[in-house]
């Protein structure tokens, strides 16, 4: 049955290009072919190319920092081919070396080397990686240490909070992915804290992961980032999907070895504190973070390109950018998940993710040698039925949702019960309920805001009540944790938002246009793209025409402090404002 199974698996997805190592070509032809001619008896060759990078380069972005120039660059998934002359294919890993020289400080996904040259900095990368990991910046960088094998860099500003954020769990994350994987082959895990405007949560850099300053929320809530970014160390970094319709191969993996750490970081914590249940309580953690992945996953099946929704991709002729969503990382983890549970939990699996990681270390792989390989492993041990039953066909290849798995649910009946009392107060009143998010894990405050959010949505919520809330939960106005902020925000803001478009519509039709309050564009999503969540979170409610009457009750709140407010809409963006409800507004 192996060979059966793993050849029609192969079947289903596209062989690489023997010249490009990559199945994409209208994104891989640039029409600069490099043709040099060599003797085919020699097996190696020395070949010097000189280049220079455009302003057109679409992988490389110069900005001005917080104290001065800075640039970063960004590779993944096919910009390297911008930025120098490559084989731009995870499929091919290479060894190297950068000399670079800048007046400010450089850092690169390589291990720096002693110099005595002034502004030259020297890079070695003994391990083989692809191009899409290869990483320059340059700023006025100062680092800071965060474990004994770690240290943070950032500009000063932000240096002494990045290194309290990371300081804590920093080794002991390096340590359980160790007892999981094996050994951390890349010397040091130093990581960069960049300006706002890095476009992503973290970028798995070797030996100097990139991560967002969204991240220093000043409660340690948003460390699982870390993890996440320290597990592509082995999945991604040391072993490699070889090509972009694998891509859940890297992410799923570190989905996978990111939330055996977070439970185990739990789990360590618990027994600290004295619960007896200390083991039972990290995996509770492990599953709520489950759950929250499995919400993810569905709201991506129902909302995004269902070619895109399948575990292996079909990228033929197109580009990998436009196929990145929350699939390959969560239907990537639930598909690991179902094999850890298919072949008898933790205990079986273990054995399985050090020969799995050591076999293909330093190579990249495809979908089919991976399934190969868990028969190679588990078939000795008596567990290629398990196997053959598994349903590789939906998993593998058909869009949407998977089968469902079962949760530990512990830690998400505590936020729901919570949730039920504010719906049941708001339908019928009684006994107010009170703030029982002291002991909430991060994540759980995030799916309470969510769901109440979500609830309110379908409930006639009257104004006095959301006026409630910054004094009930003082705690979510007074955050620093993007992730928290914008959920708060969202329950005090959406509620008001539905309630004057609906007043709107009712009264003088669709809402034709609303003007984003940065960029001046057309927002085609009133209920969403309409709220503008940034730093100051100011309302729009820019409506063209002068309609007259009132709006609903409703009002607003400046700052992080409360004060009502009559809200009049005008042709302008009404700057500066988060949404809180009060008494009347009228509109102008």
């Amino acid at each position: 049955m192996t060979r059966a199974i793993v050849e029609s698996i192969k079947k289903r997805f596209h062989e690489l290009d023997p010249c490009t190592n990559s199945n994409y070509s209208n994104y891989t032809n640039l029409r600069a072919p490099l043709r040099i001619p060599i003797n085919p008896n020699e097996s190696e060759i020395e070949v010097e190319i000189s280049f220079t990078t455009t302003d057109k380069c679409t992988a490389i972005q110069f900005i001005q920092g917080d104290t001065g120039p800075y640039v970063f660059s960004q590779c993944e998934a096919i910009h390297a081919r911008s930025l120098f002359p490559c084989f731009d294919t995870p499929a091919v890993k290479s060894p190297y070396k950068f000399t670079g020289h800048s007046p400010a400080v450089v850092t690169m996904s390589g291990r720096a080397q002693p110099t005595d040259e002034p502004n030259t900095y020297h890079f070695d990368q003994p391990i083989p990686i692809p191009s899409y990991l290869v990483s320059i910046t340059s700023g006025n960088l100062l680092k800071a240490p965060i474990g004994p094998r770690s240290d943070v860099y950032s500009e000063e500003p932000s240096l002494k909070k990045c290194q309290w954020e990371f300081e804590k769990d920093m080794e002991n994350f390096i340590q359980i992915a160790e007892k999981i994987v094996f050994e951390y082959e890349w010397s040091r895990f130093d990581s960069l804290v960049l300006p706002s405007s890095f476009p992503y949560g973290g970028m798995e850099i070797p030996n100097m992961t990139q991560l967002t300053p969204t991240l220093i929320s000043g409660d340690r809530t948003q460390t699982k980032v870390m993890a996440h970014e320290l597990a592509h160390s082995w999945s991604g970094n040391l072993v490699t999907n070889s090509s972009w319709e694998h891509f859940w191969l890297n992410e799923g993996w570190t989905v996978y070895l990111e939330r055996r750490i977070i439970g185990a970081i739990a789990a360590a914590e618990a027994k600290e504190e004295g619960r007896k249940d200390a083991e039972k309580y990290g995996e509770q953690v492990r599953h709520f973070n489950m759950i929250n992945g499995w919400n993810e996953l569905a709201d991506t099946c129902e909302t995004f390109d269902k070619r895109y929704t399948k575990l292996v991709l079909d990228l033929e002729n197109g580009d990998p950018d436009d196929s990145f969503s929350r699939i390959p990382y969560e239907k990537g983890f639930f598909f690991l998940y179902h094999l850890e549970t298919k072949l008898g939990g933790i205990k079986e699996f273990d054995p399985f993710i050090k020969y799995y990681f050591n076999k293909f270390k330093y190579q990249s792989l495809n979908t089919a040698q991976f399934v190969d390989t868990l028969y190679e492993f588990y078939e000795p041990k008596g567990k290629a039925e398990i196997l053959d039953n598994i349903d590789w066909e939906t998993w593998l290849f058909v869009s949407g949702l998977p089968e469902k798995p079962e949760f530990d649910v512990t830690l998400a009946n505590q936020v729901y019960a919570l949730v039920d009392k504010w719906v049941a107060y708001v339908k019928n009143g009684g006994e107010l309920p009170g703030d029982e998010t002291a002991d909430f894990e991060g994540e759980q405050d995030m799916l309470f805001l969510e769901t109440l959010t979500e609830k309110f949505k379908t409930l006639d919520v009257k104004p006095e009540i959301i006026r409630l809330f910054p004094e009930i939960y003082p705690k979510y106005g007074a955050s620093k944790n993007g992730e928290i902020i914008s959920r708060w925000n969202e329950l005090l803001i959406s509620y008001v938002f539905i309630k004057v478009l609906s007043w709107f519509q009712l009264n003088h039709g669709n809402l034709s246009v609303l003007i984003h309050p940065q960029t001046g564009d057309d927002v085609k999503d009133h209920t969403s793209s309409a709220l503008w969540l940034g730093e100051k979170l100011p309302l729009l409610l820019n409506v063209f025409g002068e309609p007259d009457g009132k709006i609903p009750e409703f009002g607003v709140a400046r700052g992080k402090g409360f004060h009502s407010k009559t809200l009049t809409i005008t042709k302008q963006p009404f700057k500066d404002a988060i949404v809180n409800v009060s008494t009347t507004a009228n509109v102008s």
